[in-house]
């Protein structure tokens, strides 16, 4: 049968055709062009803009700090001495070396007086350079002398203006962590704008300027930004080359200016592990940060004249143990869910058994006891039976050392940081725990669904989930520790604000996603967040800054102005670590002791001393202070009379029960405790009698302090 049908195109009717869907073509390859060339230009604009954003906070940042440690202490215009007093504790100790190098007659016996140092420890002889993290002091101190800045700039603003500048590079180090893990600037703006409404949990620089903590951070920031980077996926040879330089660089920083570099970074270390341990980083990647910790650590150490708290630390003894279980246990991603699991629990079995072993064969062969006292400390605070040892009782006693207040909370939940933390967190997590037992039950035959675990959680993210959890438990555990927790919890909840990947499992959860509603949240959120910080602390921020005080410490300035015109050079003087740090700084007189606590003879020699404040006889105090050369030793009131800590933490209470005393007032006291024989000695010493007055006599006298020169009985 026949059909009739549309006749085919002749050639004519070919050419006809053609000829439009050339010009489609054209047209689609212009469009894809124009679309490439547009999502470029917008690239470049966004980075710049986000760039210059960064930059502007960073410094709006220091010049905040700035200003508030100008206003509240009129920095500018009170004495010179004033000004070293307002370096306390142990702030003092590390500017006075600073000052040591700028007043040397040159730059090499300036380092000539730090390695062969005399005057730091009475009848000792140390290297500063290999006892403390004074490397920053040495470099800023030189160069200061080689810069044509002396007629322009005071050595103190020098050296106040580049720890306030580091604030600048702090800030831009978390604003950057956080626009890599979200993909947009606005989560490094929101993060800035948290870290600087939160100040007071985030950073305490402008009224402890030379605290080592102050230099590190904003490398540690730096290195967790270089670490971010490092993880994210297609990376080219060249990038990860130059990366895994910046993290060196930064690990190599962190760890010169701050002597607790090892235990921040062991938690760092274990971060990895875990995420290693449950497919979620590339293993490649982890080995190389395993090996930078170390040889980062070891040049430090070979800067610091092969210090052996270093050598004996363990970071280095842990990621070792890594790398040595490694090349034991074969096939450890490979098998079964439980058959992987059992795998993981022997792998950190032999892990934490190496690691125990070798931190124990590198100490007994340095004969290492420097860090003990922090193992003690670590004992007590964590239930781990009582003690009555005089150092780690120091630190519990301290609230710095204690539990984080519940009050950190409710200030940071005023700006509502810490409501989006959890907010982010908590979804963050449970995506972790499903992302590591399909990663576990994936095997290695399942590469897609590997993948599609990866994307659920991407590297970077899980990194800085992991790092958030376990320095969060280290602040909660350890108030002074909570800055390195509060500024990355800025990156961690802006982040998740403006992260397409939280907003759309969360919108999935409640079957509300679509794409085009994500992008509006992401954005919408973090911009109204914004708006409600700025409407609501912007006028305090304003007030503060209008806020003016006066440093007022006239004791202490009489103090320090006394042993200036008073007391040879050569003078040697004994009392508290902290007033110490001040003698030396204001008046370079010699000390029996002082507030660098990480050194067991230091330890023993700070308890000698603090019997000034014991129940023990003149005879015995005289003894103990003549063993170190004292010639003056200076009496506290607010240490003698304590009223700050409770009964039991007190400085004197401390003493008697490491003296076997009963202690002072009313309240139980330990079975074994016994009275003693003696009356206290810096409360029996101001009524002189003559079993006093014939080894000390009073030479100078005040509201807060009382100073006694000791007689040289042949």
């Amino acid at each position: 049968m026949t059909t009739i049908r549309q006749r085919k195109g002749g050639k004519v009717p070919e050419a006809d055709e053609d000829q439009p869907s050339e010009e489609k073509n054209v047209k689609s390859e212009g469009k894809i062009l124009s679309d490439h060339t547009g999502g470029k230009l917008w690239n470049i604009l966004s980075l710049t803009v986000g760039g210059i954003v960064a930059i502007f906070l960073g410094l709006l940042t220091s010049v905040y700090v700035a200003t508030l440690h100008e206003n509240d202490l009129w920095f500018s215009n009170i004495k010179e001495v004033e000004r070293e007093i307002s370096f306390r504790t142990e702030c003092g100790l590390y500017y006075s070396y600073y000052k040591q190098m700028i007043q040397a007659a040159s730059i090499q016996q300036g380092l000539h007086g730090l390695v062969y140092d005399n005057k730091t420890e009475s009848v000792r002889t140390i290297n500063i350079l290999e006892r403390m993290n004074v490397y920053q002091e040495v470099f800023l101190s030189i160069l200061y002398r080689i810069l044509p800045i002396q007629q322009y700039l005071e050595p103190v603003y020098f050296y106040i203006y580049t720890l306030f500048g580091l604030q600048a590079v702090y800030v831009i180090a978390l604003y950057v962590t956080s626009w890599l893990l979200s993909g947009t600037w606005l989560s490094g703006l929101l993060a800035a704008c948290w870290y600087i409404t939160n100040r007071i949990d985030t950073t305490r620089v402008e009224f402890t300027i030379p605290l080592r903590e102050n230099w590190a951070l904003p490398f540690f920031a730096v290195q967790i930004a270089a670490i971010t980077y490092l993880f994210r996926s297609h990376l080219q040879p060249a990038q990860e080359r130059w990366t895994l330089l910046a993290v060196f660089v930064a690990t190599f920083l962190f760890s010169l200016t701050w002597q607790f570099n090892q235990f921040m970074m062991l938690i760092q270390a274990l971060a990895l592990f875990i995420l290693d341990c449950f497919d979620i980083l590339p293993t490649a990647k982890v080995t190389r940060l395993y090996i930078i910790q170390i040889s980062g650590l070891l040049l430090v150490c070979a800067l610091q004249f092969f210090n052996s708290m270093i050598l004996g630390s363990l970071l280095i003894s842990f990621n070792a143990s890594i790398l040595i279980a490694r090349t034991i246990q074969k096939n450890l991603k490979k098998g079964s869910l439980l058959s992987r699991l059992g795998k993981l629990i022997l792998h950190a079995l032999l892990v934490s058994s190496l690691t125990l072993l070798v931190n124990k064969f590198i100490k007994k062969i340095l004969n290492l006891e420097s860090d003990e006292h922090i193992f003690k400390f670590l004992k007590a605070k964590f239930g781990f039976g009582a003690t009555r040892d005089f150092d780690a009782s120091l630190y519990l006693c301290e609230e710095a050392f204690g539990l984080l207040p519940l009050n950190t909370f409710s200030r940071l939940s005023d700006t509502l940081l810490f409501y989006v933390y959890v907010f982010v967190l908590f979804p963050m997590t449970v995506t972790a725990v499903i992302v590591a037992l399909r990663n576990l039950s994936c095997s290695n035959q399942a590469l897609e669904k590997m993948e599609e675990c990866t994307i659920s959680l991407k590297p970077d993210a899980a990194y800085n989930l992991i790092h958030t959890v376990l320095f969060g438990c280290l602040a909660l555990s350890t108030m002074r520790m909570k800055y390195l927790w509060t500024s990355h919890m800025c990156v961690f909840a802006s982040f998740g604000l403006c992260s397409t990947e939280v907003w759309r499992l969360i919108l999935k959860c409640v079957h509300l996603y679509t794409s085009q509603r994500t992008q509006v949240i992401k954005y919408l959120i973090p911009i109204i967040t914004l708006l409600y910080i700025l409407y609501k602390f912007w006028p305090g921020i304003m007030d503060e800054l209008l806020e003016l005080r006066e440093f007022y410490d006239p004791d202490t300035v009489e103090l320090m102005n006394w042993i200036k015109s008073n007391t040879p050079n050569t003078a040697v003087f004994a009392g508290s670590m902290q007033l110490l740090a001040g003698v030396k700084l204001c008046t370079g007189r010699t000390l029996t002791n002082h507030p660098h606590y990480e050194d067991k003879h230091l330890r023993e020699r700070t308890k000698q001393i603090y019997q000034i404040y014991a129940k023990r006889s003149p005879e015995d105090v005289y003894r103990i202070l003549r063993s170190f050369s004292t010639d003056y030793v200076i009496l506290e009131d607010s240490i003698c009379y304590e009223r700050r800590h409770s009964r039991g933490c007190r400085l004197r209470d401390l003493l008697d029960i490491a003296n076997g005393h009963i202690m002072d007032g009313l309240g139980e006291n330990e079975p074994d405790l016994k009275p003693s024989l003696y009356p206290r000695f810096c409360e029996e010493i101001k009524k002189n009698l003559p079993s006093y007055t014939i080894h000390f006599t009073r030479v100078f006298q005040n509201k807060t302090f009382h100073v006694y020169k000791l007689a040289k009985h042949k």
